[in-house]
């Protein structure tokens, strides 16, 4: 028989037992629980502020498409834009556009493409990429007629090749130049990719 005083602790061991172990287990639960509620809780009104913001933003496009109507009917605006009913139309009219640019400059235009634009965008842009060959004096007068040029034209990309030889003897690349009838200062071999506008083109 277990005396009286010694029964005492066993009594309170028992109840910090029965109360402890399923508070661990009541823990071990609802903290995992309750971490993905607030996960939860900060994703939501994460979501909510995007909404917030893109309904604000598709509150503007009434009043960007209005704009966007104003600068057409615009007659000022159109000068700086193709005016042609497709992008395709657009594309052609800017091919002979960069034809007149070259021949101007006393270059010479050795391949034209049309390029496809892969982003819709309003108004559509068209695009070419155009080799040239010509002096230096012909890339900077076409760089400027590009510059001053009615529609808006705008240069993406440049990259520019030499003939010149500063390998070769003098008096070789003097005969070599003479026979190929090139500067020599040599000529440059010049890639454009040139893009402009067309207002109200449809794709």
């Amino acid at each position: 028989m277990i005396p009286a005083g010694t029964q005492r602790p066993f009594c309170i061991l028992g109840w910090l037992l029965l109360i402890l172990v399923p508070s661990l287990v009541i823990a071990a639960v609802a903290v995992p629980v309750l971490v993905r509620l607030d996960r939860l809780d900060t994703a939501i009104e994460e979501r909510r502020g995007q909404l917030l913001k893109y309904r604000r933003l598709i509150s503007t496009l009434p009043s960007l498409r209005t704009e966007l109507e104003q600068v057409k009917a615009n007659e000022d605006f159109k000068a700086f834009y193709f005016d042609a009913r497709t992008p395709a139309l657009a594309g052609a009219e800017l091919q002979r556009k960069v034809q007149e640019i070259v021949t101007a400059a006393a270059g010479r235009l050795i391949s034209t493409q049309l390029l496809p634009d892969e982003e819709e965008q309003h108004p559509p842009r068209v695009r070419v990429r155009t080799q040239i060959q010509g002096s230096t004096d012909t890339l900077m007068d076409i760089l400027y007629n590009i510059e001053q040029a009615r529609p808006f034209l705008f240069v993406d990309q440049v990259s520019v090749r030499s003939s010149a030889r500063p390998d070769l003897p003098e008096r070789l690349a003097r005969a070599r130049t003479a026979r190929a009838g090139v500067d020599p200062g040599g000529e440059l071999t010049v890639r454009l990719d040139i893009f402009g506008f067309a207002l109200g083109a449809a794709p």
